[in-house]
């Protein structure tokens, strides 16, 4: 799209070029579908219609994500996506929990273990088994993803796990435990970022087989600063329709999910799968072109964020919420956190990785689905 010959020499041309991209129109008619089916009961051809839009904006999101990745460079690539997506769920959830509190006393904390558990085992382990698929084994620079490793289990256990055994009756924190892992999740993510993107920026860049790093951006000629913001821009509006054409056919989701006589908090978990589609597909896309560490930034970066940025969101929000803030992970869900973590720093250590590793993290994920799904 952005390189088009004609696309760039003038405006006209331009306009032209954007108004028939389907990388364009497909956002943009997603959002408006949006606008017009937001809380209201849809009838099957309309979520038919919504669904394509949705699939549609995913893959417009990922395309417009490279597109600004391949300007700005690795690790800030990754970096766009994940908070991008990350910071218009935290929206969806707090606007979600303010307006119905009594039914949405879990939501942020099975949310973010479902993010969790599709990051660093479904985004990871696709990653790395598409990376040693390519060549056999998926290499990547094991100081900068086990720092980002790090952070996500520090993270993790101090906003799900701590708030089941405090003294406080309840899965929950008291109000300044809860203000203290806000501040602390907020830190901890603002320190990471500030490590990727300065003085250790090298430790999130690919490598070779001998631990070297190379050059993570293509050969072609990288878009304009006109057509990355352009781009960036779209990336917003794709994600918006993304995160919300999700939660509009969620109802038929919900209808679906107790047809099946399966759990209500399997919906969440279908949404959550949903709304982490475009880093998923980006992921893929890295590892097949051999860039399997901007994978690993794309899935660690998202469970991180989706962390450090809920934890205050909430924190501010439970200041107008009445009624209990549920957090703590149950004993399953505490098992299935240990072992990836386990795992996880197994698979991270040696910077090298196999279709073993891959499959392993693959199982942990159709793990904590079908658990979901039959607790």
């Amino acid at each position: 799209m952005i390189t088009r010959p004609g696309t760039l020499d003038g405006m006209p041309a331009l306009l032209r070029s954007r108004l028939t991209d389907w990388t364009v129109a497909v956002p943009v008619l997603a959002v408006l579908m949006l606008l017009v089916t937001w809380g209201r009961e849809l009838p099957g051809p309309v979520v038919v219609v919504v669904a394509a839009l949705l699939g549609g904006a995913v893959l417009a999101a990922v395309h417009h994500a490279e597109v600004v990745a391949h300007r700005v460079g690795e690790p800030y690539g990754s970096l766009v996506l994940a908070v991008a997506v990350t910071v218009i769920e935290v929206a969806l959830i707090v606007t979600l929990m303010i307006s119905a509190p009594e039914k949405t006393q879990s939501l942020a904390r099975d949310t973010v273990f479902a993010a969790v558990m599709i990051t660093c085992n479904g985004i990871l382990g696709l990653s790395l088994l598409l990376g040693a698929l390519r060549r056999r084994v998926a290499v990547f620079n094991p100081e900068g993803t086990g720092g980002a490793l790090a952070t996500v289990v520090t993270l993790a256990t101090l906003s799900l796990v701590i708030p089941t055994f405090t003294a406080r009756p309840g899965p929950q924190f008291s109000p300044a435990q809860l203000a203290f892992a806000a501040v602390a999740s907020l830190a901890l993510y603002g320190l990471f970022v500030l490590v990727q993107t300065g003085r250790h920026r090298d430790y999130f860049l690919p490598v070779d087989s001998r631990g070297q790093v190379i050059d993570a951006e293509e050969h072609a000629k990288p878009p304009t600063a006109r057509a990355a913001l352009v781009s960036l821009g779209l990336l917003l509006v794709a994600l918006v329709a993304v995160v919300g054409d999700a939660k509009t056919v969620s109802p038929t989701i919900e209808a679906g999910v107790a047809a099946a006589n399966l759990p209500h908090a399997f919906v969440g978990v279908i949404i959550a799968l949903l709304v982490l589609l475009p880093e998923t597909l980006a992921a893929a896309r890295a590892a097949r072109r051999d860039r399997v560490q901007i994978s690993l930034n794309l899935a660690l970066g998202s469970a991180m964020a989706s962390i450090g940025l809920t934890i205050p969101a909430i924190a501010i929000a439970s200041i107008w919420l009445d009624g209990p803030l549920l957090l703590g992970l149950g004993g399953t869900q505490l098992a299935l956190l240990a072992l990836t973590a386990v795992t996880a720093v197994l698979t991270v250590v040696p910077g090298r990785a196999n279709v073993l590793q891959g499959g392993v993290h693959l199982v942990l994920l159709a793990a904590f689905v079908f658990l979901a799904a039959s607790p």
